[in-house]
């Protein structure tokens, strides 16, 4: 049955010859398993319209009802970078001293992670991604909306994508709590915070600790 009459329209889609899928499905994983998180950041600029792009990426995620309940806040004014980088430091500190399992802080050791973070203040941008947890018509009515955490992940996973096939570096950054950025960057009731991402090139020195991904048995179940 056609729903072309209903508000649907066709499909487009491009299929591939089984070497070419294999070719193109090879050539994404290796360069996606080149992506590194990274904390060690340049201050040079990037151009905005890449930002742009990135972020129009992002949106092309799926979402409940499409409902597309996310808000992504571009931060370039260095004294508002300055304002998150304060705020990110308090939080961390009393992470780092007090609130976090001494487990958690032994998992953390090989990252050389601490409380300081100085990439906030370095890259040119940062990415504060939001849900909303809710939308707001004309009138100021609440409407529902659905999945917001799975559709904010997902668009936030296309967007880390984005950012390394646009040859520039991130790290997902979560200071707990993260209430502050609603404040600072004065976004309304409806929105959280969900993940702060800096954004930019990688500094001339930068390093990376020694990690190792799991194998594909490890994290795979195959049903016959």
């Amino acid at each position: 049955m056609s729903h072309t009459d209903q508000g649907f329209q066709a499909l487009t889609h491009t299929e591939y010859s089984p070497e070419e899928m294999l070719r193109r499905a090879k050539a994404f994983y290796t360069e996606h398993d080149a992506r590194r998180t990274v904390r060690m950041f340049s201050d040079r600029p990037v151009d905005r319209e890449v930002i742009e792009l990135i972020i129009k990426t992002a949106s092309t995620a799926p979402s409940g009802a499409n409902k597309q309940p996310w808000n992504f806040c571009v931060v370039t004014n260095p004294e508002v970078k300055a304002q998150i980088r304060e705020a990110a430091e308090k939080e961390e500190y009393e992470n780092y001293h007090g609130r976090m399992s001494d487990d958690w802080l032994e998992d953390l050791k090989k990252f050389g992670t601490d409380h300081l973070k100085e990439f906030l203040t370095t890259a040119p941008y940062i990415i504060v991604a939001f849900k909303q947890a809710y939308d707001l018509d004309a009138n100021g009515n609440k409407q529902k909306n659905y999945y917001v955490n799975e559709s904010v992940g997902l668009a936030c996973g296309i967007l880390i994508s984005a950012i390394h096939n646009a040859g520039l570096v991130t790290v997902t950054h979560t200071p707990s709590p993260m209430n502050f950025l609603q404040k600072v960057l004065e976004r309304p009731d409806n929105e959280r915070p969900f993940l702060l991402l800096p954004v930019g090139y990688p500094a001339g020195d930068a390093e990376v600790p020694i990690i190792s991904r799991k194998g594909l048995e490890e994290m795979s179940v195959w049903y016959k």
